[in-house]
């Protein structure tokens, strides 16, 4: 295994909750979004250049269409289509979530997207389903938080993070229909150690997960063994991705800069390093927005 490098800051900004970073592979950057700033942004490693792309509602989560567009699963369950500030409706609020958002999204395979919704004192925590053609289904409920998602290298599982309650299931995933079936609970999180927040998978098909409040990031093997940790210098680490013309690269996300007095100095800012492993292209959403 290769040297192992520390966690090196890549932007030193106080992100409110910088989240769900993205590797895009067609622009070769790296996307996120600050949810409660309603605002999301790219960083070109080859010209070390930072621009924000979009100023709006919050945006939870997104996938990165085969063309290179957006899709924003925001606000009241709508979702939207972005191409370098277009924005077209593909979904208009729904009623059952007008009082909440989408919190992370994922691409399967075929081109599906899966996103969740948050629980209010009303309603529960929902993981939906937007079909090829645009149409969307409830597929799960009873959710707290859901939040990182992916799959396993050999396709057969779906994981799932449940925020509040420390929990990452292991479905059973059916590429022929995106069904997930046989519900297990994978990981159980110890809740002194921080709540796990967003989520990868590795070329190895190990899990990785964020711990908010926790300041690390864990690594589990497939059966869901704890193997490692890899520490950071603040708290509220909220999500991870593989990215770099190899994939070679961990980008981690944090949250906090709103409030650097009572967090840490490095609340909010993104960070990078060489983990010894590296990780797959996400699937990119094929999403009939037309």
């Amino acid at each position: 295994m290769p040297k192992i490098d520390n966690p090196s800051i890549l932007i030193n900004h106080p992100h409110h909750n910088a989240e769900v970073p993205m590797w895009h592979p067609q622009g070769q950057c790296l996307y996120w979004t600050d949810i409660p700033q309603g605002k999301m942004y790219r960083y070109d490693l080859r010209e070390d250049k930072q621009e924000q792309i979009y100023s709006g509602e919050p945006v939870g989560g997104y996938t990165i269409q085969q063309d290179g567009s957006l899709l924003l699963f925001k606000n009241k369950g709508t979702i939207e289509h972005w191409h370098e500030g277009e924005i077209k409706t593909i979904v208009a609020e729904l009623t059952a979530e007008n009082l909440t958002r989408f919190n992370d999204a994922i691409a399967d395979p075929v081109g599906r997207v899966y996103s969740g919704t948050v629980a209010t004192p009303h309603c529960p925590g929902r993981l939906y389903r937007l079909d090829l053609d645009g149409s969307l289904h409830i597929i799960i409920e009873g959710l707290t938080v859901p939040n990182g998602m992916g799959f396993s290298p050999d396709r057969k599982y779906f994981y799932l993070t449940d925020s509040d309650t420390h929990t990452i299931h292991r479905f059973e995933y059916d590429i022929e229909t995106g069904s997930l079936n046989n519900p297990q609970v994978h990981i159980l999180t110890d809740r002194d150690r921080g709540v796990p927040d967003g989520l990868t998978v590795d070329r190895e098909g190990y899990i990785w997960s964020a711990r908010w409040d926790g300041g690390k990031v864990t690594r589990y093997t497939p059966e869901g063994k704890e193997v490692r940790q890899i520490p950071l210098p603040t708290a509220k680490v909220s999500s991870i991705i593989f990215g770099g013309e190899d994939y070679s690269r961990l980008y981690i996300t944090t949250a906090g800069g709103q409030n650097r007095s009572a967090e840490d100095s490095l609340a909010g800012s993104i960070f990078h390093l060489d983990v010894g492993v590296s990780g797959v292209p996400e699937f990119l959403s094929q999403i009939d927005v037309a």
